[in-house]
């Protein structure tokens, strides 16, 4: 079976291979020993699956808060997972967590066991617990990993609830402006027709649109549904070239360029709180970035390296604001780098939320005007000759 993998590989930075193993374990053990750090290890298909979408997903946030009650009620590690793997009722999750307590009982540590599923567990988790097991606080570490993934997922609903109602609103828009193309259209292009009066250019253009669509309408609807099922099967390709095209617009591309910053601050902080040193921290957060801020941090990296300290290092890589290179300063100044991290994500998500809030204000009533606008001018057209005509019996 062929898995697709993404690791980290010493200067070259990301790198993407396939790999031909039994399974996701074999796959990241291959990779290892040729000394990459594993981000991720997924089965290669051979054409994407519709069904994926709608496919569950591992409940980490979940799995983590009911491991933290259990561990804190005084079960050992094993014996926790062993609860866990009773009580499951979902056959996926129930195989997996399986696999964790069966390599628990082969003698591996928990990371470990963690480790050897790439695809649930991503490697901040598993750094975080390998992190734990030499501390002996593991509950902690988790914890932490809880706040930090519930402030990630806080500001995405945010975001992605902030686009509902443009999306909504354009999807009725269409719909609208395609039935009175396709049936309201062609109904007054046969009235016009009989009449046999001269069209105003604009309008007799309208009807031979309107006229097509009622011909080929099948033809169009079979092409929407394939358009359609194509922004399904390449739904993360599509998404990562919207995403660097909304970029290069200085408005939104400073923005995402904020998100990615409070990601960052937010994520090195809990690595820090871990007692994951900054360096090895830095290396680790790569995966969580888009190609242009991986170099960046990359060059960050390197200086920190070097002798370099965080606040010149991140600000000469161009990964602070002003507010955030002086936060940073200070920071450095009281030795609780971590706890400042985590106030310039804070901040920068406070930020960040008002702008959401500004745009979508703005973007609403603007779409709507555009909306009717368009709905408008269809009307127009189509009654432009009644119009004419009342006007000659005048």
């Amino acid at each position: 079976m062929r898995f697709e993998v993404r690791a980290l590989k010493g200067s070259e930075g990301l790198v993407s291979l396939t790999l031909e193993a039994p399974d996701a374990a074999a796959a990241v053990a291959q990779a290892q020993a040729s000394g990459m750090a594993v981000l991720s290890a997924r089965p290669r298909r051979a054409f994407p699956s519709l069904a994926r979408p709608f496919e569950p997903r591992f409940p980490l946030t979940l799995f983590s808060q009911e491991l933290v009650a259990l561990l804190e009620a005084g079960l050992s590690l094993p014996e926790t997972i062993e609860t866990m793997v009773e009580k499951e009722s979902r056959a996926d999750v129930r195989a997996l967590v399986s696999g964790l307590r069966d390599r628990l009982f082969e003698g591996r540590s928990f990371s470990q066991a963690l480790e050897a599923q790439p695809q649930v567990f991503p490697p901040l988790y598993v750094a975080s617990v390998r992190a734990a097991e030499r501390t002996g606080d593991l509950p902690e570490a988790l914890r932490r990993f809880i706040a930090y993934q519930d402030r990630i997922d806080a500001v995405r609903r945010r975001i992605v609830s902030s686009s509902i109602y443009p999306l909504v609103l354009f999807a009725a828009g269409g719909l609208v402006t395609l039935f009175l193309l396709g049936y309201v259209v062609p109904r007054f292009s046969a009235i016009y027709a009989d009449s046999g009066r001269d069209l105003p250019w604009m309008s007799r253009l309208l009807l031979e649109w309107g006229e097509l669509i009622n011909r080929h309408g099948w033809g169009i609807a079979g092409a929407l549904l394939a358009v359609f099922v194509g922004l399904v099967l390449f739904r993360a390709r599509l998404a990562a070239g919207a995403i660097a095209l909304l970029a290069r617009i200085p408005l939104i591309g400073s923005r995402m360029l904020v998100y990615h910053l409070a990601r960052i601050y937010r994520t090195l902080a809990m690595l820090l709180r871990g007692g994951i040193p900054i360096v090895t921290a830095l290396g680790m957060i790569g995966g969580l970035l888009p190609a242009d801020l991986r170099e960046r941090l990359a060059i960050a990296r390197q200086r920190m390296r070097e002798g370099a300290g965080i606040s010149g290092a991140l600000g000469g890589a161009g990964l602070t604001t002003p507010v955030a290179a002086r936060m940073l300063r200070v920071g450095e100044r009281s030795g609780d780098m971590a706890e400042m991290m985590e106030r310039i994500a804070v901040f920068h998500d406070d930020e960040l939320s008002r702008w959401v809030d500004w745009f979508t204000r703005l973007f609403e009533p603007l779409l709507m005007a555009l909306i009717g606008l368009v709905i408008g001018v269809i009307v127009l057209l189509l009654y432009l000759p009644i119009f004419e005509l009342a006007g000659s019996l005048q």
